[in-house]
């Protein structure tokens, strides 16, 4: 039987409680961002369990689910946007150094690597946070499943601009890297996968101009299309992650 375990703790860098949910027992760790304003239960509330629930009784991987901050963040239009993406940034520290060292501990004790690389993975606004952590945090996150995603900033902070807002805009800050950027190397050893629909409140520019800028960069990814009927919609991305997963488990070791 798959294990679930839950955790609570008060977070020195965001100076709250927050809590986290664990699904499986074994395998590739990875950590899942919920959709805008999500909470760490939206996993299993909305049906996304099902979806990765044939890799997690298999032990081909642990799915760990936090809370996001988005309300005081993205989503907090009326606030000081100065503010906000500080905030939104102890929440990127709150995620590298509170929960990847909690999805390290949790990896061991299942056998696992004791260093082990962590998949990103998120829908939506999700996707824009995960895939922030795989291009800021090579070293800690390794693999990325990016669903409907939005690549720039802008849609948090319209027509504001500083150094925190252009660390979480991958169409601001991936087209100025150097070509002798270390980053880009551990680019090439790691793996992406980028989806998006053509269908109802779908965005695919924001993807099209991702792939251009990783076209222009080197930088490999699989970037993919589905059809003009495929919605911004849970039901979808239930169906990407059954068709992405197996491709981004191949050759998994322990």
């Amino acid at each position: 039987m798959m294990e679930i375990r839950y955790d609570k703790w008060r977070s020195p860098n965001l100076g709250r409680d927050m809590e986290i949910k664990t699904y499986g027992s074994g395998g590739k760790p990875v950590l899942y961002i919920p959709c805008q304003d999500g909470r760490f239960y939206d996993f299993e509330n909305f049906g996304m369990l099902d979806a990765w629930r044939p890799f997690l009784e298999q032990q081909q991987v642990t799915v760990f689910s936090v809370d996001t901050l988005d309300t005081e963040t993205w989503s907090y239009k009326n606030g000081n946007p100065y503010w906000r993406i500080r905030r939104h940034e102890d929440w990127m520290r709150y995620l590298c150094e509170e929960v990847v060292p909690f999805i390290r501990m949790i990896s061991r004790e299942h056998g696992w690597k004791s260093n082990p690389g962590v998949m990103a993975f998120g829908a939506s606004l999700g996707a824009t946070h995960a895939t922030n952590l795989y291009f800021r945090f090579p070293d800690l996150f390794d693999e990325l499943l990016a669903l409907s995603g939005l690549y720039d900033a802008a849609y948090g902070f319209d027509g504001y601009m500083d150094e925190k807002v252009y660390l979480n805009s991958p169409l601001n800050y991936l087209p100025n890297m150097p070509p002798d950027h270390s980053y880009l190397e551990k680019y090439r050893r790691n793996r992406a996968v980028f989806c998006v629909g053509q269908g109802p409140w779908e965005i695919p520019e924001s993807t099209r101009a991702l792939e251009s800028v990783l076209r222009e960069k080197g930088i490999p990814a699989t970037v993919d299309y589905w059809g003009y009927d495929v919605q911004h919609d849970w039901s979808w991305w239930f169906k990407q992650v059954a068709y992405f997963v197996p491709k981004l488990l191949s050759d998994q070791s322990p």
